[in-house]
């Protein structure tokens, strides 16, 4: 199986996320998408504001009927600091003969030489890198330094350029604690669920 990993905090999860998973499962030809909600980012130490119990409920609600997306909890499991080579080496152990991906916007691409075994984690996996209308162009070179050219050239050959996705976790936090309306910018059970909860109003 071509399985992709689609990790972030999700706080909230919003139609961007969706969009991003979906349209990468169409263009990779993906059977399956993993949204791996972190515990806590090495990059964003503050961590979520919603619960881990919260943006888990968040997610399966958003993805629910979808038979090709679900949720994997194993950074949450496991707690702490979530570095992706432990994610990955943790698949790859359960799931030996499927084929991994990973979902990465050029912005954290361009700084995978910060991230824990770069060259490691490179080596056995492929990342899908997304550029967003606006973003700055990926850096190939460090590619290519990391992981040598014949493995750059076959990261390069999958990346995919995306429209502008003109919506962010941090404004739809935003919107809610100032009492303004997420409608259309998440599914409508995550925006009833964010109510119920009371999740971002303080």
């Amino acid at each position: 199986m071509r399985v992709a990993i689609f990790g972030g905090s999700f706080d909230p999860i919003h139609f961007g996320h969706l969009w991003i998973a979906e349209l990468s499962r169409e263009a990779m030809q993906l059977d399956e998408v993993l949204f791996v909600p972190t515990a806590t980012s090495p990059l964003k130490p503050n961590g979520p504001v919603a619960t881990n119990e919260q943006r888990l409920a968040m997610l399966r609600l958003a993805i629910s009927g979808h038979s090709a997306m679900r949720v994997d909890t194993r950074e949450i499991d496991r707690g702490g600091t979530s570095y992706t080579i432990d994610t990955v080496r943790s698949l790859q152990q359960e799931r030996p003969d499927d084929q991994l991906f990973l979902l990465v916007g050029t912005d954290a691409f361009n700084s995978f030489d910060q991230w824990k075994e770069p060259a490691e984690l490179l080596s056995i996996i492929t990342p899908i890198v997304l550029r967003r209308g606006g973003d700055q162009a990926a850096d190939w070179a460090l590619a290519e330094r990391l992981a040598g050219k014949v493995r750059a050239d076959a990261i390069r050959a999958s990346a995919l350029d995306l429209p502008m996705i003109e919506v962010s976790s941090g404004e739809l936090r935003a919107r809610v604690h100032e009492g303004r309306s997420i409608r259309y910018r998440v599914p409508h059970p995550v925006e009833s669920f964010i109510a119920a909860e009371n999740i971002y109003r303080s």
